[in-house]
């Protein structure tokens, strides 16, 4: 694929709003993760919460999309600048050439949650509740088109946990089709009851904190996420150091409805997929963030995917362990701290996790590694077999990887 320039990038999530709060973080190898004391919820486990999401206010005009998923995109949206990067773009290409892609699982479920509670005597849910604008899917991506004030095709993905890294794929797609010149992607799921009980009947969800590549982990901490980024193509002359979005791999394993392939069949096959895309080998990837859900047999076959493609020589992590399982968010979440890590020059280490599985074969960090990052991989892997793999990388580095590879 042409590689797309990442112009504008923002992120909140329960390490903070903002990239400079996320590296911080990251730096600290803090979590963010609490004791559960989301609304009703009385599950003994641990979640990644957004706090500031309770005090966001959406513009009187958008009231009917009012939601903890959208007030929680609009605490992304307008923040790190991310809004007058957007104005700029407009600028650039006009409203109607710019795209929306946005990821979720479960849009603004809890507003459906909430409304049954209320409903009356007949079962009616209260005349204040708003489907279309809250859990209906779309809901997101109606509303991050409007409070940007974008008139391109605006899409909702729902593909589980890969949603958010599928809309790399979506955008990249239509950008080269000529139908859109530039795109805004991201993610965004929030707490519900529905996924805090709903994985724990599925008996993912851990009473202990999230360990990814532990050998004592025990499943997922739910967490919640809103992230953005802005993919248009990359200029004549640009920046060597510049972040390029510059692969990706799809692949559909369908092994199981909740179970990923044993042999980690599809994930190697997305991995594989996205360096072919991007033009690179295995040796020139520098950092891997890995889906690492924290659940036995999802890091065991992610391990076995991983390692059939880098051996033990790339340096490899999962950031859930500070920020929760964000879903449909984690995507944007992880595809962020990837190009963060290139930015900065630091593969995070892995949070919570103090004794590496010594089953699992990737090079598993659980120190900060601070050293020059030019390609990084991000997984993404969702129910029913959705595997995403991004590559990411400076635009010199890129570039000199091609060149070598003509030669």
């Amino acid at each position: 694929m042409q590689p797309l320039h990442v112009s504008a990038m923002t992120l909140a999530s329960s390490l903070g709003i903002g990239l400079g709060p996320t590296v911080a973080a990251i730096r600290a190898q803090h979590s963010g993760l609490r004791a559960c004391d989301f609304e009703t919820v009385t599950l003994d486990t641990w979640i990644g919460p957004v706090d500031e999401a309770e005090q966001v206010r959406l513009p009187s005009a958008l009231a009917d999309y009012d939601c903890r998923n959208n007030r929680l995109a609009q605490l992304a949206l307008r923040s790190d600048g991310f809004d007058d990067a957007v104005e700029a773009l407009k600028a650039r290409h006009g409203a109607t050439r710019i795209g929306v892609f946005v990821g979720t699982s479960t849009s603004g479920i809890l507003q459906t949650e909430i409304a049954y509670r209320h409903r009356d005597e007949q079962g009616r849910l209260p005349g204040t509740f708003r489907y279309a604008g809250t859990h209906n899917t779309f809901s997101v991506a109606d509303f991050t088109r409007r409070l940007l004030g974008l008139g391109g095709p605006a899409v909702a993905v729902s593909a589980a946990c890969a949603s958010s890294a599928k809309v790399f794929g979506n955008a990249a797609r239509m950008i080269e089709s000529g139908l859109i010149d530039a795109a805004v992607v991201g993610g965004v799921d929030s707490l519900c009851l529905t996924t805090l009980y709903g994985f724990n009947s599925l008996e993912l969800v851990s009473s202990d904190v999230c360990r990814p590549f532990d050998a004592n982990r025990r499943g997922l901490s739910i967490g919640e996420a809103g992230g953005f980024a802005i993919l248009e193509r990359a200029p004549a002359g640009t920046d060597p150091e510049a972040i390029l979005f510059a692969g990706i791999g799809e692949t559909s394993d369908a092994h199981h409805m909740s179970a990923p392939h044993p042999e980690g069949a599809g994930a190697r096959a997305a991995i594989e997929q996205a360096l072919r895309s991007a033009g690179l080998t295995p040796r020139q990837i520098d950092y891997v963030n890995l889906h690492g859900t924290g659940t036995p047999s999802n890091d065991a076959a992610e391990d076995r995917a991983v390692f059939d493609v880098f051996g033990d020589e790339v340096p490899a992590s999962s950031t859930k362990g500070a920020t929760g399982h964000t879903l449909g968010a984690a995507g944007i979440v992880e595809a962020i701290v990837a190009a963060l890590a290139i930015r900065h020059g630091i593969a995070p280490g892995g949070v919570n996790t103090t004794t590496p599985d010594p089953a699992l074969r990737t090079r598993y960090l659980r120190a900060n590694l601070e050293q020059r990052i030019d390609c990084a991989l991000s997984n993404s892997f969702g129910f029913g077999g959705a595997n995403c793999a991004l590559v990411l990388g400076r635009a010199g580095a890129l570039a000199a990887a091609t060149r070598e590879a003509r030669s």
